[in-house]
């Protein structure tokens, strides 16, 4: 549990931000970004064991090795959609690229129940 922890609050995206669907970013640039970013973290870290520790976590979990990893991009992709959701019911909206760039990417049970949930609620509004 701690590891998932550690995975979802430490990272690239903590300098980087949120590179999301319409940011039109392409893949290769988004990595190369985030790269950057994880190895001027682990500078300003001074290197060492936490550095590494940090370093580790991040390629598992951009590898998706484990299934701290697979959780973690899971709630990410939660998060997006959620806070697409409630976007469209405040400012009436229609972000479907958010959804449709979600669509059939989860990985885990819980992943899967949440992004259904998140969608019944969204045709409810």
């Amino acid at each position: 549990m701690i590891d998932s922890f550690k995975l979802s609050f430490f990272g690239a995206p903590a300098i980087v931000g949120d590179i999301t669907p319409s940011d039109n970013v392409p893949k290769e640039e988004k990595s190369r970004m985030e790269k950057e970013a994880l190895d001027h973290m682990c500078e300003l870290l001074g290197g060492g064991p936490r550095a590494q520790e940090i370093r580790e976590l991040w390629m598992e979990y951009e590898n998706n090795a484990s299934l701290e990893a697979k959780v973690v991009k899971d709630f990410d992709k939660i998060e997006m959609i959620l806070q697409a959701l409630e976007y469209e019911k405040e400012q009436g909206r229609d972000l479907e690229e958010f959804f449709q760039s979600t669509a059939g990417k989860f990985q885990t049970d819980i992943g899967k129940a949440w992004a259904a949930e998140i969608a019944s609620r969204r045709k409810l509004k």
